[in-house]
């Protein structure tokens, strides 16, 4: 029960009846679902890596006998590999396409201002074979490499099953 105060002037203090109080129905809690495992972190993604240095054999010599042997090379697109098949020159001799097609993807060599495919066909054969091996590895990212097994020795090593021509991969 609950007294009220005594006002001014009233009467005496009463004792005011107080409604009961109805008890809340007993709550039963469940425990706390154990918290779910975080998720595994996403992999990081690495970025695409479009360009590739190289050293040539040799090295080309421009006209005023200096010898330029290091480059970057980047992917190719699929545009790089078509327009050269439009060069009459390349119709003429398909041989030309593969130094057509890394006059396009040689970016840098030394310190030449520009590299154009006049300054790939004027490279030594041996820096244009190395070019071209190094263009299908850039290109083909190892797929056409094969782990294979000595029949006679068991010892494992690497085969090339690419095409043996650029463009051809």
């Amino acid at each position: 029960m609950r007294r009220t105060a005594a006002r001014a002037g009233a009467g005496p203090v009463v004792d005011a009846p107080v409604p009961e109080q109805v008890a809340a129905p007993e709550q039963t809690f469940a425990p706390a679902p154990a918290a779910a495992p975080a998720p595994a972190p996403a992999p990081v993604a690495q970025p695409l890596r479009t360009e590739f240095p190289f050293e040539l054999p040799r090295g080309y010599v421009d006209d005023a006998g200096t010898v330029h042997r290091d480059g970057v090379m980047r992917l190719a697109t699929a545009r790089d590999e078509l327009i050269p098949l439009r060069d009459v020159r390349v119709q003429e001799n398909p041989a030309y396409l593969s130094v057509v097609l890394l006059g396009r993807v040689i970016t840098r060599l030394g310190t030449l201002a520009m590299v154009h495919d006049g300054i790939v066909e004027n490279m030594f054969a041996s820096d244009l074979a190395f070019l071209q091996d190094f263009y299908r590895q850039v290109n083909a990212e190892g797929h056409t490499r094969a782990s294979v097994e000595c029949p006679h020795c068991s010892e494992p090593f690497e085969v090339e099953l690419g095409g043996s021509r650029l463009g051809e991969s």
